[in-house]
């Protein structure tokens, strides 16, 4: 890997999985990929830049997919995978709004071989408090005539853990056991379910919406959307930071059947704007949802 590859390949990388990394943060990606052993076009290893136009934050965090960590750890020589399925410990008393499931924790036992040639456990656990993404509620405050924190938190639901909540917990305490049996080779690698900052997506999803980005940035569209409206369905562009006003624009002045008709044209549009502002995203669906449960009480009501 990295001096495997060729002139061609390397720019290609640059130009894409790693589009966002400076010439020092390429080159330090590179030999992180060269090191492990890591191929970035099967997206077992990719780079997050944080705070991109902010020169005093920003950092550069090298993810590595699950089976990016799985082929680091065949190839040592004193491990062997879990034998048994992670232990999931649920707490009926956690379940709520950041915890659908009532997870408390789950825990991933792989061995490890000793000088002596003998197998022992080698124990990972992930606590959900400590790994789920938990985000703070925002909705509009009539009072303050803006949208502000409610003081609740909810799930993020932008990414993998409020659709697979025990795979990405599981995923999570099989990299802690990794780097307490064999800190050499995982001390300082980060799981890509550990960093839910970063939307809690998972390497493809990440970089699908890289490739949005870049695309958007070529088409002038960066930091706006495309959504379709009444009055003849006319598309408009609409910037991030106004979708949640326009969509609760649209839903209040309009009937249910409109409003299913409107979400069900743009749902790929309002998949992108989860991507790009999820809390505005998760207010719109709530908006969404009340307003054609209007419908069903109806088809209720005639049944």
């Amino acid at each position: 890997m990295g001096t495997d590859l060729a002139p061609r390949q390397i720019a290609l990388v640059k130009n894409t999985i790693a589009r966002d990394c400076n010439d020092a943060e390429f080159n330090l990606f590179m030999e992180a990929a060269k090191s492990y052993g890591l191929d970035p076009f099967r997206k077992q290893i990719i780079p997050l830049v944080f705070n991109k136009n902010n020169d005093e934050k920003r950092r550069m965090s090298i993810v590595v997919a699950r089976d990016g960590l799985r082929v680091v750890a065949q190839r040592c020589k004193d491990y062997r995978p879990a034998s048994d399925p992670a232990d999931i410990e649920f707490d009926e008393n956690l379940k709520g709004p950041t915890n659908p499931k009532g997870i408390a924790k789950a825990t991933v036992r792989l061995w490890k071989q000793d000088n002596r040639g003998e197998w022992f456990p080698v124990i990972g656990e992930a606590w959900w408090d400590e790994f789920a993404p938990i985000a703070d509620e925002w909705a509009y405050n009539k009072d303050a005539g803006k949208r502000q924190p409610t003081g609740r938190k909810v799930l993020d639901q932008s990414g993998n853990w409020a659709r697979m909540p025990i795979v990405m917990i599981t995923k999570c305490a099989e990299a802690q056991a990794l780097r307490a049996g064999w800190p050499d080779q995982f001390g300082g690698l980060y799981a890509e379910e550990e960093m839910h900052q970063a939307l809690a997506a998972d390497a493809s999803e990440l970089a699908r919406q890289e490739e949005e980005r870049a695309r958007l940035e070529r088409t002038g569209g960066l930091n706006t959307i495309t959504m379709t409206f009444g009055d003849g369905w006319a598309l408009e562009q609409v910037p991030v930071g106004k979708m949640h006003d326009r969509c609760a624009e649209f839903i209040r002045e309009n009937d249910a059947g409109t409003v299913l008709k409107w979400s069900m044209a743009n749902t790929e549009t309002l998949r992108q704007f989860w991507a790009a502002s999820p809390g505005d995203a998760l207010e719109v669906k709530k908006l969404i949802e009340a307003k054609t449960a209007e419908l069903k009480s109806t088809e209720d009501s005639a049944a």
